[in-house]
């Protein structure tokens, strides 16, 4: 893809869900798009439609209607497996409650999304010490994250979900967990970080401390940009 292109776009999606039934439109006509080293923060009260918009741009869910474009590739009519190898090579995820598996040390965790891609094991090594380094956790490698705090839990999942070098990092209220001193850590390492990789973040929060930093802040009203 060209440095102009956008890394992930929406055009004209629209998605509903059933509950029982209702149907509860989540999405009405959303176009968005997010540029290479942009931080995009989405805001909104709960049910505007900001889960919806992280389902569909990390490709764990598909539109009724509309169009989704990852990497200039539209992703309409690609097979699951296809979508999952696209998950795989160009998406990265940063959780709320950061998700690392408890009994493998901080390295293993980052390292785990290689090993699954097939990376050589001397390559993995190499890139996981270094991002491990990059995000301030380098004396942590071999320690499991029950001896990590808040915040170096978050940046061991912040180095997970960069260690693929992918286009795009989805993260889901990433500071929810954090008090205020650790959060401000937080926010400033994912904007270096997305700087520095070229990866776009888009992040689905309620924090004024993450959109006070971010590069561009939408709200979400009823499934609608405001």
């Amino acid at each position: 893809m060209s440095e102009s292109q956008p890394v992930v776009e929406l055009r004209s999606v629209y998605k509903t869900y059933r509950l029982g039934q209702h149907v509860i439109p989540a999405l009405r006509g959303v176009d968005l798009a997010v540029r290479r080293g942009e931080l995009l923060a989405l805001t909104g009260p709960s049910g505007s439609g900001k889960s919806t918009i992280l389902n569909l741009a990390g490709l764990i869910d598909a539109p009724d209607s509309g169009e989704i474009v990852l990497g200039g590739r539209p992703v309409a009519g690609l097979d699951e497996t296809c979508r999952t190898l696209l998950r795989r090579d160009a998406l990265g995820f940063v959780f709320q409650s950061f998700n690392l598996v408890p009994v493998m040390t901080v390295a293993e965790n980052v390292d785990y999304p290689l090993f699954i891609a097939g990376v050589p094991p001397a390559q993995r090594r190499e890139r996981v010490a270094a991002q491990l380094a990059a995000v301030g956790l380098a004396d942590h490698a071999r320690h499991r994250p029950d001896a990590l705090s808040g915040g170096q839990l978050q940046r061991a999942a912040i180095a997970r979900a960069l260690i693929k070098r992918p286009l795009l990092v989805i993260a889901d209220e990433p500071t929810a967990s954090l008090d205020s001193h650790t959060a401000d850590q937080m926010l400033e390492l994912m904007r270096e970080r997305c700087h520095a990789e070229g990866a776009a973040f888009v992040i689905a929060t309620h924090d004024s401390r993450l959109t006070q930093r971010c590069d561009r802040v939408l709200a979400l009203l009823d499934g609608r940009l405001q």
